[in-house]
């Protein structure tokens, strides 16, 4: 059936979604909010996540499934679609209840966008929406986060400056897009999500953002490094906290990941001095060890 689609014109597969976003849309009182959502950090590992989970047979993606989709963007981008358009991309009850008495369990739903940690405005509108949903928050060294962050936007050809020249260019370039997005809730800054290399690695305020909004038991924090050094326990660690049972991930390669990094030493050295106290703080408010160390 799908390799039928692929091959079918333009216009066919333009009236099959039509019509699929039309039975969701006329479907969605049975369709809860999110179960998750995979909240970070950019360039952190969320992709990766996000398809590793989809390979548990109790963990459904969006609806419908489509390879390669993990966000809706609607916290940030499509709110005034209304909570309706949202809903009406996760699966129906009565289909979970089917695939249940199969499983043996409840299946969960949700969804990844890296940019939901970074928007301020974010957690709060997840908390009116989906009070009991769980968020995975997965935090890279900040120094390599930036510049693979910088060199994606370069890929992506929207950043015609060099990694020093950016991050140079940081401050002016964002100059009073937070003051738009508080007093414009339905406002999207590209600048904001595009070129704030250095300022999205510190993640405190991020965490501390979610943590004013969801009780501590609904944020799992976990680094980036440790889930490439051992991504079945990682994914154990993350099964557990949706209450899912274990489950032996059939593929642990890399998803979206970037190319080797060439990062230039003196922008290196320049970013590690800066991190080096954000970190420390983050460190001693999550009560472990230094997560990066220089």
């Amino acid at each position: 059936m799908e390799k039928l689609k692929d091959a079918s014109p333009r216009w066919v597969k333009d009236a099959g979604d039509a019509a699929t976003r039309a039975y969701a849309l006329g479907t969605q009182a049975a369709r809860p909010a999110p179960d998750f959502l995979i909240i970070g950090a950019k360039r952190g590992g969320t992709t990766s996540l996000f398809n590793y989970l989809l390979m548990h047979p109790g963990v459904l993606g969006l609806f419908p499934q489509l390879r390669g989709k993990k966000s809706t963007d609607y916290f940030f981008k499509e709110q005034h679609r209304g909570q309706a358009w949202y809903r009406s991309h996760f699966h129906a009850e009565q289909y979970r209840a089917l695939l249940g008495r199969r499983l043996g369990y409840r299946p969960v739903s949700g969804e990844a966008s890296p940019y939901y940690l970074w928007d301020p405005r974010i957690a709060g509108q997840a908390a009116a929406l989906a009070p009991g949903v769980k968020a995975i928050a997965l935090l890279r060294d900040p120094v390599e986060r930036a510049y693979s962050h910088h060199q994606e936007r370069v890929h992506n050809g929207v950043e015609p400056l060099s990694f020093e020249e950016a991050l140079r260019a940081e401050d002016i370039r964002l100059a009073g897009e937070l003051e738009k997005m508080r007093e414009d809730r339905g406002y999207y800054s590209a600048a904001h999500d595009f070129y704030p290399y250095r300022s999205r690695g510190v993640y405190l305020p991020q965490i501390e953002n979610w943590h004013a909004c969801f009780p501590r038991e609904q944020l799992l924090v976990l680094r980036s490094e440790d889930m490439y050094r051992d991504v079945q326990g990682t994914f154990d660690a993350v099964c557990t906290f949706l209450g899912l049972p274990r489950f032996t991930l059939p593929s642990t390669r890399t998803f979206n990941a970037g190319s080797r990094s060439t990062m230039p030493e003196a922008a290196r050295r320049e970013l590690g001095e800066f991190y080096e106290p954000h970190n420390a703080a983050l460190a001693a408010y999550l009560g472990r060890e230094p997560l990066w160390a220089r």
